[in-house]
């Protein structure tokens, strides 16, 4: 449901369709740790999306639990609009017996499911941390709720193989061909094609490299592979989180005109060139830790999977509260375009908002600004943002000023030397619990703005 302004919002006019209040999450959650019915976006690490034929979401995810030891089999929950999540239960009692055989995992992480034919193929991944004798199975669905058939083994790794059977992703190319992606730390992201028939890969061997980083990198991951293509564009998408999952998560983007690569960066650099020096100056950053002024803020955001629901996107992951980063919560956020073909991520999360004409006026005020710089993987503070009502930014007598197109697209121009062009969006306001107006785009050297209005001049 959207509504036209609201108490304490900042908007002078009805013009803007505000989002309403999403339900409210209740944090740290100690009283229900164990419930898991209640958890809805509590206990969610590395989310895959899916939306079924007759319009339900549809999330599975990892293996994890706050306050003790998780069950094994895959969480699955569920929702009719991306906001109200509901537990439904496990795919599988367990882990598999090959999948353990093999990997000795106690847990299964880092599922995707993709509809293939009639049915859902479940894809899993079976490991013990830092090690690359791994195991990715595949199970088979008439329904997403089960029951699941295993069938057996989609690819494995051991010690002395270069890659890590772990992270898979199914990606369709223009021509509507499979493709098996997937991969973690060792020698980063590989994709090989899918056969339809079997879910599994239609050729031997471990596929071609898309995407890796120098293993002298201390805790210097990339992992969490998802590809999406986008027909507007003509090219393909490869996103990756970089770094540790529990501190310095971040996601980051490369494009292509082949869904095999190479991808490539904002800045022209492949992100599998594990030569290139700073290895932290590679890939699109458009996520990272952060924090607003009255917030504890977020860490460790990542792992995250792409919806693409008709003409809106959205981006699927996982982030850790500042407050106790033991804890991690589901994360979906709207997925915008820019003009030069790049995706930027939302700096608050979805709440049924949609993109529309921003009145000027609308734009004077105070805002919190964010820039996710590339080579800071930690978290990134706010900093006061003033929006003047003549086009200047700070104060009457600034060289820095802003334009707008009078759509939503406004252009933040810093005294000349560079300049942020940001598209501006309705939304709630997770941290102060209103209506309010965000930001989000790329500066000129491709490092993701975030910026949302906390009050008007």
């Amino acid at each position: 449901m959207l509504f036209s302004g609201c108490s304490g919002s900042p908007s002078k006019t009805p013009d803007i369709a505000y989002p309403s209040a999403p339900p409210e999450t209740a944090m740290f959650d100690t009283a229900r740790i164990h419930d898991e019915t209640a958890w809805t976006t509590t206990n969610t690490h590395d989310p895959a999306i899916i939306k079924t034929d007759d319009g339900t979401y549809y999330i599975v995810s990892t293996d994890v639990k706050v306050g003790g030891p998780p069950v094994p089999g895959v969480m699955v929950r569920k929702s009719e609009d991306l906001i109200h999540w509901q537990w439904v239960g496990r795919a599988f009692d367990g882990v598999p017996a090959e999948a353990s055989a093999w990997s000795g995992g106690p847990t299964l992480w880092a599922p995707d499911v993709k509809k293939i034919g009639d049915k859902y193929h479940l894809y899993y991944s079976s490991s013990t941390f830092g090690s690359n004798r791994s195991f990715i199975g595949l199970a088979t669905s008439d329904s997403m709720e089960g029951p699941w058939k295993d069938e057996g083994e989609v690819i494995k790794t051991g010690e002395g193989d270069g890659p890590n059977a772990i992270d898979a992703n199914i990606a369709k190319d223009e021509d509507g061909k499979l493709w098996f992606v997937y991969g973690s730390f060792f020698e980063g992201i590989h994709i090989l094609p899918l056969d339809p028939a079997t879910g599994k890969p239609a050729e031997a061997g471990f596929g071609k490299v898309i995407a890796s980083r120098d293993s002298k990198i201390e805790a210097g991951a990339v992992e969490g592979p998802y590809i999406i293509y986008q027909p507007k564009l003509k090219k393909y998408f490869l996103f990756v989180s970089f770094d540790s999952l529990s501190s310095d998560y971040n996601v980051r983007v490369g494009r292509s005109d082949s869904i095999t690569g190479p991808y490539l960066d904002y800045n022209g650099r492949d992100l599998a060139d594990t030569a290139y020096d700073p290895q932290f100056d590679v890939g699109t950053k458009i996520l990272g830790g952060y924090k607003f002024d009255e917030s504890d803020g977020w860490v460790a955001p990542g792992h995250n999977s792409i919806l693409q629901d008709g003409d809106n996107d959205y981006i699927v992951h996982h982030a850790r509260p500042k407050a106790d980063s033991n804890w991690m919560y589901l994360h979906v956020r709207k997925l915008l375009w820019t003009a030069d073909g790049w995706p930027v991520v939302s700096p608050e999360r979805y709440a049924g908002e949609k993109t529309q004409a921003i009145p000027e006026d609308d734009l004077a005020g105070e805002w919190q600004r964010i820039v996710h710089e590339r080579l800071i993987d930690g978290v990134v503070e706010s900093e006061s943002l003033r929006l003047l009502p003549d086009g200047r930014i700070g104060s009457e007598d600034s060289k820095d000023t802003w334009t707008f197109d009078g759509d939503h697209t406004l252009t933040l121009h810093w005294d000349g030397a560079f300049k942020e062009t940001v598209l501006v969006l309705p939304s709630w306001d997770w941290e102060l619990n209103r209506a309010t107006l965000v930001f989000t785009g790329l500066d000129d050297q491709g490092q993701a703005v975030w910026g949302k209005k906390v009050s008007a001049t």
